[in-house]
């Protein structure tokens, strides 16, 4: 059977998200977390792309992002594969690490990328792993509560701060109190 081509629209942030296989763990520690964010930056280093919102859960992983000079696709082939031979290498497995192709949607509108990235940012509540998002670790919502060291590269805040009106620390805040603004029904919004 052949793959349907996949949508490139190389002005549009998508929600991606890819599961580890029959939903096992993709992150069984700290240092998988690092490693997975050290092969983004390793991977934006030779084909650039922006990440405007993301989340590293235990069996699957949420990234808004957009790629203007490669297809999604090759971003992705190349994070999953690096990722795949790292974790079994790192467990001594064999075969698939991630369940099927990842998701992917374009994000059409602004509202529709607030909405995307708040449903991003309040996934560890959901997984009731923390009380707040800027509690989990492997989150970019640090990036928006707080001037954050070690602020990837690859990271750019402006598409969800840019309607905000005010400095920049102002717009980050107005952006953490949308987020924060219906904890409990953000997971009704949007359904994958």
């Amino acid at each position: 059977m052949v793959r349907k081509t996949r949508l490139w629209l190389p002005n549009h942030f998508y929600h991606i998200v890819s599961r580890g296989n029959r939903k096992d763990l993709l992150f069984k520690d700290p240092q998988d977390y690092r490693t997975f964010l050290y092969i983004l930056q390793q991977v934006y280093e030779t084909h650039s792309f922006e990440i405007a919102a993301y989340c590293l859960m235990n069996n699957h992983f949420h990234l808004q992002l957009r790629s203007k000079d490669q297809p999604i696709s090759k971003i992705m082939s190349l994070v999953n594969k690096r990722y795949a031979t790292y974790f079994n290498s790192r467990y001594e497995l064999t075969g698939h690490v991630f369940e099927k192709r990842y998701f992917d949607e374009p994000l059409n509108s602004s509202a529709n990328m607030l909405e995307v990235s708040r449903y991003i940012h309040l996934n560890p509540l959901k997984a009731n792993l923390v009380l707040r998002p800027e509690d989990y670790p492997w989150s970019s919502y640090r990036f928006y509560f707080s001037r954050h060291n070690g602020i990837k590269s690859y990271m750019n805040l402006s598409p969800l701060v840019e309607g905000y009106p005010g400095s920049y620390k102002t717009k980050c805040k107005s952006y953490c109190d949308f987020v924060n603004a219906k904890r409990s029904v953000a997971f009704d919004e949007i359904q994958l």
